[in-house]
């Protein structure tokens, strides 16, 4: 018999378990509202785009992201290999280019013939594992034998309502400081100083902006008087993996 699974966000969890599952001979729809129905943080319709930090830790093994690494590397994480290809230099983090990075685990799966993506905003999950769809002119998703919902913090209202609805929760929440994205042709280098974080080596790969004590004070006062993002609750990096019901 034939397992085939809907996978709802191709995120970066969405995206490896697609490709974990493609090549275990299992059957994958992978479903993303991107680049139809976009949100403000995302600015393409690749898959794992990353739109925060765009450093994904140490990678010193005594270290628990660098274990983490460890055991991706032996049990062949697709994402961690497509990083190591699209690494920039970061001291002893594992730091990637965003859009290489995007690019490269977008042609991974674009080049997996056991992984049909469709581009639809999910809404529902039936117990047959089938999803309903929002606004696609592919229509809803067929039935499945299981689901993955990988749809992160930037899960749709719509979507967030069915996640809770299923659990039993009242609120799911996430809590996070958006990194700023910084361009690097806007950086003054007369003014900055390479660096590296923990000492590393002699040459430094983070750059440094340097404050006298009143600059400091000036910098904690607007931080701290900025204007604040307030969203509602929306779920936690989600990763839910339903057994469709038959």
């Amino acid at each position: 018999m034939n397992t085939n699974v809907n996978i709802i966000g191709a995120g970066l969890a969405g995206s490896e378990a697609a490709l974990q599952l493609a090549s275990r001979g299992i059957g994958v729809t992978l479903i993303e509202r991107r680049p139809d129905r976009s949100d403000p943080v995302h600015a393409t319709g690749l898959c794992a785009e990353l739109v925060c930090s765009n450093s994904l830790k140490s990678e010193k093994p005594d270290s628990a992201a660098g274990m983490l690494k460890n055991e991706l590397a032996v049990l062949g994480s697709h994402l961690y290999a497509s990083a190591l290809e699209c690494r920039v230099a970061a001291g002893g983090a594992l730091a990637v280019d965003r859009t290489e990075f995007a690019r490269s685990v977008t042609r991974k799966v674009a080049a997996c013939p056991s992984i049909k993506t469709v581009c639809a905003e999910a809404v529902a999950v039936r117990p047959d594992g089938s999803v309903e769809c929002a606004g696609s002119s592919s229509g809803d998703i067929g039935p499945a034998d299981a689901v993955i919902i990988a749809s992160g913090p930037l899960t749709s209202e719509g979507l967030a309502d069915a996640i809770m609805h299923e659990t039993g929760c009242g609120t799911l929440a996430f809590y996070d400081a958006a990194a700023p994205i910084v361009m690097a042709d806007s950086i003054d280098r007369t003014k900055v100083f390479k660096q590296s974080r923990y000492e590393e080596g002699d040459d430094g790969d983070y750059l440094n902006a340097p404050f006298d004590r009143d600059e400091y004070e000036h910098f904690i006062e607007a931080l701290v008087s900025a204007e604040r993002v307030i969203d509602g609750p929306c779920p936690a990096g989600m990763l839910l993996v339903m057994q469709a019901m038959r």
